[in-house]
């Protein structure tokens, strides 16, 4: 089994140079991905991009979508990964890139994907790495650092060659970013009210829960139940506040 391509996307995260974005289109092209997104695109020309998107790469330019915030651009996703040359404690690299496309086979078959690359100059941050479910590293010599079109061209390679060998094997849709990113809203606000989270760094401790719930992509029921919980803690707490205020008042 081969990996859909028609569910895959590129998503190119604040690109700085219109070039690179018409060199990726054309990376993608010759591996026969075509779903092309930009968020928070940087000096963005067409025409300039339209000059190395050769051939019919530049019909992805012309029907590519553009957003200009992240989550939103996010939202529709079921699976997202993000690339990065850094590593550490807050960026937990599990796959290189031919163990993730035998990854994606299995997914891409019911899912929309989609691959995060940062800018040109820095990558992508942590703060945007969070919504990822997995990091993937594209192993480098010395010198880390790769050119956008590149690193795209790299990756698509690895996804169109790539096969898991087992077609019996196809994961179910999984929830969206849009349905986790309510789901993670709702687990920092309950989690604030009973005291289970720093409120000076949430959002610290919360990608510590991210990681946790992302090792097995969660799928839409899952996502709901996770959610009847956080409403029913939320019932409970608020039945303690009255009956503490009610006794004060007695009192």
């Amino acid at each position: 089994m081969k990996a859909n391509l028609d569910n895959i996307a590129i998503v190119l995260v604040q690109p700085q140079i219109p070039e690179n974005i018409g060199a990726a289109a054309r990376a993608m092209n010759n591996m026969g991905l075509s779903r092309l997104v930009l968020i928070e695109p940087k000096n963005y020309d067409p025409c300039r991009a339209l000059r190395t998107a050769t051939g019919n790469s530049k019909d992805l330019i012309e029907k590519m979508e553009i957003y200009h915030d992240l989550k939103e651009g996010l939202a529709p996703f079921n699976y997202l990964i993000g690339t990065t040359a850094r590593t550490g404690s807050q960026r937990p690299t599990t796959a290189r890139p031919g163990l993730l496309a035998k990854k994606l086979v299995s997914v891409s078959q019911n899912n929309l994907l989609g691959i995060l690359f940062g800018p040109e100059d820095r990558g992508l941050s942590n703060d945007q790495l969070r919504h990822c479910h997995t990091l993937v590293t594209i192993p480098t010599a010395s010198f880390s650092s790769l050119n956008l079109a590149q690193a795209v061209m790299i990756i698509c390679y690895e996804i169109f060659l790539g096969t898991n060998g087992r077609p019996e094997e196809v994961t179910g849709r999984l929830a969206n970013s849009f349905e986790l990113e309510g789901m993670y809203d709702h687990l920092k606000e309950v989690l604030l009210k009973i005291g289970f989270i720093n409120p000076q760094n949430p959002e610290h401790w919360l990608g510590n829960i991210r990681r946790f719930l992302s090792r097995v992509p969660l799928r839409a029921r899952e996502v709901r139940i996770i959610r009847g919980v956080c409403r029913q803690i939320d019932w409970y707490t608020s039945q303690v506040e009255n009956r503490g205020k009610d006794k004060k008042e007695k009192d």
